[in-house]
């Protein structure tokens, strides 16, 4: 039997509450007593896609600001003027598909990819609902196989990324979740989560997974303030 704590990441690649969360997750890939399985939940995609109005982009920013004072994360002026202020579509379907090609071509830098997406978004202002800019993003990390895969999908990549957001969808019903991003811990003897507000603020969460495993959500909420 495995000594691991499994973790399922249940995220958005647009969403901005999972780039604040980045930090965390980036402890938890390295830790050695942790393992972390991304589920992306396709929030954004398909029939949640939506318009970028003005409406919509003053209160994304305005999260962003709340985020940014919480995580230390940057959101740019570049991201505010040419991703907010531009127009367009919050559609996460381009970078979904793009982390399943990823996870099919060279699964250990899943979480990679996820990152240079979402820092492509929010720190150099590029438009990431356009699969051209994000198959340029996966060039530049050296992730050719998976951008190639992007070039006209196949019926492989497609299925795959269905089962994918199908599952974590399940995943998110079966555990009440109403939004992103969420954490399931898993220890071997039960499972729980830790939701986003949980993610924030919490020194030692990464210690805590890592010591108690899925007992450690209890200790999250009884410590958290």
């Amino acid at each position: 039997m495995s000594d691991k704590v499994n973790i399922t990441y249940l995220f958005d690649p647009l969403c901005g509450w999972c780039y604040g969360a980045s930090h965390v997750l980036g402890g938890i890939a390295t830790h050695p007593n942790l393992t972390v399985a991304l589920a992306p939940t396709g929030l954004f995609s398909g029939a949640g896609a939506r318009p970028m109005n003005a409406q919509f982009a003053a209160f994304a920013w305005s999260n962003d600001e709340r985020i940014a004072s919480l995580s230390g994360q940057r959101f740019t002026d570049d991201y505010r003027n040419n991703v907010l202020g531009k127009g367009g579509v919050l559609d996460s379907g381009p970078a979904t598909l793009a982390l399943t090609a990823v996870a099919l071509t060279n699964p250990l830098r899943e979480l990679d990819a996820l990152k240079l997406i979402q820092e492509a978004r929010y720190v150099s202002g590029r438009d990431v609902t356009d699969m051209r800019e994000v198959r340029e993003i996966l060039e530049s990390a050296s992730l050719n196989p998976a951008s190639n895969r992007l070039v006209a999908p196949d019926a492989d990549l497609l299925s795959a990324n269905r089962q994918r957001v199908e599952a974590a969808r399940v995943l998110m019903k079966q555990f009440r979740a109403d939004g992103v991003p969420v954490l399931i811990v898993d220890d071997g003897q039960r499972r729980s989560t830790i939701r986003a507000q949980e993610l924030f603020g919490n020194a030692d969460l990464v210690a805590k997974l890592a010591g108690v495993g899925a007992f450690s959500a209890d200790a999250v909420r009884q410590n958290h303030s």
